[in-house]
């Protein structure tokens, strides 16, 4: 087993590599890459098998979910590699140009990060999608994945190294983590002078932990404590259809609903719509009903769980939804402002000023207006495929797709000039 000292080493030592890279080489390594997802699924199928009957009873069925491989979604990750070939080279992109009166060029270049580490919880696929955008952002990477899926990450990382070596570059432009203890998570979070940039995806305990002790630079992947409001003026069908999808499609996931926002003046029609859709008839149709942790004013209007102190400060994963009435957008905007984690928020409204307002006023990486909280994904955004939602302000915020990986430099060109 290589130490993570020997794989800083060794990320530091093929940095310089990766600068000199065409973008026709990143992309023919690529393809190569999700080629071989495909020439090795029986291997990462089985590895993962281990990993998903290690994790019962140890995890929720939710995380399982999360955890779980498929053909279908090793297919996916395919595909999500595939549109990362595909899409423009972001290494050495001209972002601004200008010219001063002294006759200086002066021009504002995208570059690599250099080494990128990642630390993730649970999601074997982030292996693949973290390689295959690092890699056409020009970074090296260092993925250091929980020891959930420890089986699937390496089976997954030993097939995209083939691939890249065997297109010609070091297989150590993607470098796994053998050892899932929170020494070598430690040891990433302080490689100060190699790791340029560090990157959790997991739960808030894991970034809380990142943000605390690393020294290196480190972009916040956040929680999601998705809010959705639905106005006095919103279309009925459409609000039921957009809540169910956000909370059910996979609530494990940090785009999922966690909160719910009923209008007061609607709240007595709608709610009982709301219980109908979400537990009678999903029980009825033997799919997991949702358990409503509700607020004193949604629980005189239907059954439910009453809401704890911490229900509305909780990101579930799980088929849990807190529900609270309000009497405003703007109290709605004032709820979200003190409890959610800036992630994504959604309004469903007829209302185009209610909808202006919410949009200016709610301050989270994406704000929506009659769609499900889910779309905020790197794919879905066009982005090929994403590192991870950013909910903080500084470099990146959301999806983080290659431009986010990048940073600049600025390039001068003169002729002489003096000061």
């Amino acid at each position: 087993m290589r130490s993570t000292a020997d794989l800083l080493q060794s990320a530091k030592a093929v940095r310089a590599f990766l600068s000199a890279l065409t973008t026709e080489k990143k992309n023919a390594a690529l393809f190569a890459m999700a080629d071989a997802l495909g020439g090795a699924a029986a291997d990462i199928l089985r590895a993962n098998r281990q990993d998903v009957e290690a994790a019962q009873g140890a995890i929720s069925p939710v995380m399982i979910d999360r955890l779980t491989l498929t053909e279908s979604r090793i297919h996916g990750m395919a595909e999500g590699i595939r549109a990362v070939a595909a899409l423009p080279d972001p290494v050495g992109r001209v972002l601004r140009r200008s010219e001063r009166a002294n006759g200086l060029t002066i021009e504002k270049v995208s570059v690599a990060m250099g080494v990128i580490a990642i630390i993730y919880e649970s999601r074997p696929n982030v292996t693949s999608d973290a390689a295959a955008l690092c890699l056409k952002s020009g970074s090296a990477c260092i993925l250091r994945g929980g020891k959930e899926a420890i089986r699937s990450n390496l089976a997954i990382a030993g097939a995209l190294r083939q691939a890249v070596a065997d297109a010609g570059l070091p297989a150590d432009l993607i470098l796994p983590v053998e050892d899932p203890s929170r020494d070598s998570a430690k040891a990433l979070m302080q490689a100060s002078g190699v790791v340029d940039l560090l990157i959790p995806r997991g739960g808030a305990g894991l970034i809380r932990a990142c943000v605390e002790q690393a020294t290196v630079p480190v972009i916040e992947t956040g929680t999601g404590i998705c809010h959705i409001y639905v106005d006095r003026d919103a279309d009925i069908q459409m609000a039921l259809d957009i809540i169910e999808n956000a909370k059910c499609s996979r609530p494990s996931v940090c785009n999922a609903e966690e909160v719910l926002l009923v209008h007061s003046f609607i709240a007595a029609t709608f709610l009982p719509l709301l219980r109908e859709r979400l537990v009678t008839q999903r029980r009825a149709a033997g799919r997991t009903p949702v358990e409503l942790r509700l607020d004193s004013r949604a629980a005189s209007v239907i059954p439910g769980t009453p809401a704890g102190e911490r229900d509305f400060d909780t990101e579930f994963l799980d088929y849990i939804l807190a529900v609270k009435v309000v009497d405003s957008v703007d109290e709605a905007i004032a709820h979200i402002a003190a409890h959610s984690t800036h992630h994504s928020e959604a309004i469903i409204t007829r209302d185009e000023d209610a909808a202006r307002r919410f949009t200016a006023q709610v301050d989270s990486a994406a704000v929506y207006v009659n769609a499900s909280t889910r779309f905020t994904d790197g794919g879905e955004f066009g982005l090929g495929c994403e590192m991870g939602i950013s909910t903080q302000r500084l470099h990146a915020r959301g999806p983080m797709g290659l431009e986010e990986m990048c940073t600049y430099k600025y390039v001068i060109h003169g002729n002489g000039q003096v000061r």
